[in-house]
């Protein structure tokens, strides 16, 4: 699996937006072909920072998506209603390829 990290500061003046804009963009997102898992964390002691994780089973599956015009859109739209914008893109580990846990 290949993990797509996004992350962000709702904009304290475009909360409103940012809200409405939320509620299409993660569809948005989902419709295009390639996502295996999308979740989403707001920080725990109420912080406007948001993470958004994406997973994809490989990077091919990965830069398809990503380079779709709706999935660029939805990023030009985020930058536009958030501050501190950042994105990671994470192969397995090498020496953990696949998921372990515990008992098993």
């Amino acid at each position: 699996m290949v993990l797509y990290v996004v992350k962000w500061d709702i904009h304290p003046d475009k909360t409103d937006a940012y809200l409405q804009w939320l509620g299409n963009s993660i569809p948005r997102t989902l419709a295009i072909p390639g996502v295996v898992e999308f979740r989403g964390y707001r920080g725990a002691i109420g912080a406007p920072q948001i993470v958004a994780t994406y997973e994809f089973a490989d990077m091919a599956a990965w830069a398809a998506w990503y380079m779709t015009e709706d999935a660029q859109k939805v990023w030009t739209e985020l930058h536009t209603l958030a501050l501190n914008v950042a994105a990671e893109l994470w192969n397995p580990s090498p020496t953990v390829p696949t998921p372990i846990r515990p008992g098993g």
